[in-house]
């Protein structure tokens, strides 16, 4: 990987070649078989989950539909406790934000704890170009910066990396990032545990700027929450003098007893725990305690225009589990670079092409990359119907129609590359208006089955060359019916 989503192939060309890598399937499909055996024993013990999951949609929504209301709540809660907030309606303002925070503390290297909203806006390659260095300190993050790669997980951004891999990894690049790794550093966990730990703890103790994200952020008090395992981030949390925090507007929660929920769905969907290690909270600044200084930068990005998706908006209560992925036949074989985003799996399917736009091939073939099997939907801990939003998604991306693109409604043309499709779809929704013709069809199919090919010719040629095409059965439902009942059934069955 070149280290930026810049210039992504769409997600066909992407996953071609990821599904013929063999050590990277092997990869995956151990990592998520693993992690979705355990996640569904962890959540076998709860007797409410259904009602949990129930209850965390249901604020999720009642959350998005005040989202005006809670967000300045938020504002004047994290200010009124020594913090200072900032507004970033997109990638570019929230990075010229963020850098210009850490040139006026005068320091030219941050630690960071594991953020998507920075991933998202590419904020560490905007802090370079200022002469900034940033430290990822979560250790798969730091797997993926010393590799020059590409985070392909939500959780474990790594996963693609088997040990051997990684352990190369520390030998050959940890000594230009600091310390160097240790003399005949093996493969084992603990051992490539250590050497992180070795190699973080020099930057903990150096760095006196941080940049986090959050799981969550709430209203009623200012208070931000990272939920984590390693530590990594309490240690950026607590030792610098400044703290910048870049989140995502969808993250408030109105109240503490609104993330009692959340704090019970997160752990046991992303990792698998009864309780995440490291639950970190913070409200403003504290004399003698923690940093100095506070930023919350809250980023739009997009997810105004998200909202406005009557449909789509659903999407935005994700809380970054990644369960959906772990049970994702596409994922599982793709791989979550050919997505394209720092959102991989099903929820960045639906999520990235709402946030960027429907603007490049690949934002336009990221609602087909599923088999619409459902499994995400079962998964998901706020019963985002994912699904339902991805052939939403591909009729804006077939029929075009009415979005909304920077806060400012608009009419968007059908993708040209679809033309075959819509087609086609128009026509069978002419036939199946009139039954006539349907069954005259059928018949046909029916009639001709042994001279029907094996691939379809032309433009559907793409599609049949990774699928088998359906078999046409000797007679349609309705002339078995007829065969026999001989057309004597009752009122409202099949004549």
């Amino acid at each position: 990987m070149t280290g930026t989503y810049l210039g992504m192939p769409s997600f066909p060309r992407a996953a071609d070649a990821s599904t013929r890598d063999h050590r990277l399937r092997a990869n995956l499909r151990r990592a998520t078989h693993t992690i979705r055996a355990k996640r569904d024993r962890a959540v076998a013990e709860l007797d409410d989950w259904v009602q949990l999951r129930a209850a965390g949609a249901a604020v999720k929504d009642r959350t998005l539909r005040h989202l005006d209301h809670y967000l300045v709540q938020l504002e004047e809660s994290v200010t009124r406790a020594g913090g200072t907030v900032h507004w970033a309606a997109d990638a570019a303002e929230a990075n010229r934000i963020v850098t210009g925070l850490v040139l006026a503390t005068g320091e030219r290297e941050v630690v960071k704890v594991k953020s998507m909203a920075t991933q998202e806006t590419g904020l560490n390659g905007a802090l370079a170009a200022a002469g900034i260095r940033a430290y990822e300190t979560d250790l798969a993050e730091l797997i993926v910066q010393l590799g020059d790669d590409l985070p392909s997980h939500i959780l474990v951004p790594a996963i693609h990396r088997n040990r051997a891999e990684i352990r190369d990894i520390f030998r050959r690049r940890m000594a230009e990032w600091g310390l160097p790794a240790p003399e005949g550093l093996t493969d084992r966990p603990a051992d490539l545990a250590e050497a992180a730990r070795l190699h973080l703890r020099e930057k903990f103790l150096r760095a006196k700027v941080a940049v986090s994200g959050a799981n969550f952020a709430v209203a009623e008090t200012g208070t931000l929450v990272v939920v984590e395992s390693e530590g990594n981030g309490r240690m950026c949390l607590t030792l610098p003098e400044t703290l910048i925090s870049v989140v995502g507007i969808e993250k408030v929660v109105p109240t503490w007893r609104d993330l009692e929920i959340f704090l019970q769905l997160l752990p046991r969907s992303s990792t698998a725990e009864r309780m995440n290690p490291y639950t970190s909270m913070w409200t403003g600044t504290t004399d003698g305690d923690g940093p100095r200084a506070f930023h919350l930068v809250l980023l739009d990005n997009g997810r105004t225009d998200t909202l406005a998706d009557t449909t789509g908006r659903q999407a935005l209560r994700c809380i970054r589990c990644s369960a959906c992925l772990n049970v994702c036949p596409v994922y599982e074989r793709a791989g979550g670079h050919a997505y394209g985003s720092p959102y991989p799996g099903p929820i960045g399917a639906v999520l990235t092409p709402q946030l960027r736009g429907l603007a490049s091939p690949l934002e336009e073939s990221l609602p087909y990359a599923s088999s619409l099997c459902g499994a995400c939907f079962e998964a998901c801990p706020v019963a985002i119907d994912i699904p339902e939003v991805l052939v939403h998604l591909r009729e804006r991306v077939v029929e075009g129609g009415t979005v909304t693109l920077r806060g400012t409604r608009t009419v968007i043309k059908p993708a040209k590359r679809h033309a075959t499709e819509r087609t086609v779809m128009r026509a069978a929704g002419w036939a199946f208006d009139h039954p006539r013709v349907l069954r005259r069809g059928q018949r046909l199919l029916a009639r001709t089955r042994g001279l029907h090919p094996g691939r379809l010719p032309g433009p559907g040629r793409a599609w049949s060359d990774a699928r088998d095409l359906p078999e046409v059965p000797p007679e349609s439902f309705r002339d078995w019916w007829a065969r026999t009942r001989g057309g004597s059934g009752r009122k409202g069955e099949p004549s």
